[in-house]
């Protein structure tokens, strides 16, 4: 039987000493994650792992609210995202060495009927994208001083490339205040390819670029996680790249 399945991958880079990011692919949910914990300050390998076994921990329980309709899917999400944040909040309260921890997420969960719908929410500048037809659209915007900056046009994209302040992030689990997601609801198709990543493929990486990998060739979720990997190691791989790729098949 087809269903939604996720193919995920994450390496270490070419520049980084430890890989602060983690991802999960729970097919038989249909839940899928990428964390990235932040970067220069301790733990943020511990933080970005916490948030994701707590989803993987909370996968059942959420995947079976989001399919009977009892709870908005909105509050759905954002239960898992608040538990995920309390979690690495509990985590520094036992280890105060570890005090300042934080990490990105973007979560997908697909809830496949009546129709196929897409709930993604997201914390920090892990990104989402759709594939269809050939054409890449984002699903996210970054949770950063840079995007706040474009945002009210003080920067151009060009000049945001290579501000000094362009990895500062405005929200992020585990940091008391900083934790508010932004959630989104999207239609999607079967012939859809849907992406999350870590911001180690984005900096590697134009949205263009992306969308030449993941549109050229075959479809195969495995092959399109890996190409994606590869491109952004073999351009740098100045941090820490995490990618998931999820389709139907």
């Amino acid at each position: 039987m087809s269903r939604w399945t996720g193919i995920g991958r994450s390496e270490i880079g070419h520049v980084r000493t430890v890989n602060q990011d983690a991802f999960t692919v729970i097919d038989d949910h249909g839940i899928w994650a990428v964390a990235d914990g932040m970067g220069g300050h301790i733990g943020g390998d511990i933080a970005a792992q916490t948030a994701i076994r707590t989803v993987e921990v909370q996968a059942a329980s959420s995947s079976e609210a989001l399919r009977n309709g009892h709870t908005p899917p909105t509050d759905v999400l954002t239960e898992l995202i608040n538990r995920a944040h309390e979690a690495i909040v509990d985590r520094t309260r036992s280890q105060s060495k570890l005090k300042g921890m934080g990490t990105t997420m973007v979560l997908l969960a697909i809830v496949p009927s009546p129709a196929p719908v897409a709930y993604l929410i997201h914390v920090g500048d892990s990104r989402a994208y759709r594939v269809r037809s050939g054409t890449l659209t984002p699903l996210t915007r970054d949770h950063s001083l840079i995007e706040k900056y474009l945002e009210r046009g003080i920067l151009t994209p060009q000049t945001a490339k290579t501000h000094p302040e362009r990895h500062v992030l405005t929200r992020a689990l585990g940091i008391p205040g900083m934790a508010t997601p932004t959630i989104g609801a999207f239609p999607i198709q079967e012939d859809d390819v849907v992406l999350l990543c870590s911001d180690g493929l984005t900096k590697m990486l134009e949205d263009d670029d992306i969308q030449r990998v993941l549109t050229q060739g075959e479809r195969d979720p495995t092959l399109l996680c890996h190409r994606l990997v590869t491109t952004a190691l073999d351009r740098g791989g100045e941090d820490n790249v995490t990618v998931v790729v999820v389709a139907h098949r």
